[in-house]
């Protein structure tokens, strides 16, 4: 097994053509995802700040069920995350702190 993986036990689903629990999830996951980046840019573009409000807190909760979603899946070990090394996160630290000084010049 792979010591990086960051994972819980995988809960079986029935193989075959027909649509399981993890499908379902899987597309839920992904379709809410793609509606959270929908919402950020009606709330850049939205022409007041009544709309944006309106906006905001429904991605508040679209962001609240993606979320539940994602730790669904991973408790039932449908999703799993790797681990990094602090050099390997500090090197990427480094590397955004850089840019981030770039883009201020």
């Amino acid at each position: 097994m792979n010591n990086n993986k960051i994972a819980n036990p995988k809960v079986e689903v029935p193989k075959g053509m027909n649509l399981n629990d993890k499908d379902y999830l899987g597309d839920l996951l992904s379709s809410l995802k793609c509606i959270e980046k929908d919402y950020v840019v009606a709330m850049s573009e939205a022409s007041n700040e009544h709309l944006y409000q309106s906006y905001h807190n429904m991605f508040l909760n679209i962001a609240k069920m993606q979320r539940e979603v994602f730790e669904l899946m991973f408790r039932k070990g449908w999703y799993s995350l790797e681990k990094e090394t602090s050099t390997k996160i500090e090197e990427k630290a480094q590397m955004l702190n850089q840019e981030l000084i770039d883009l201020n010049n």
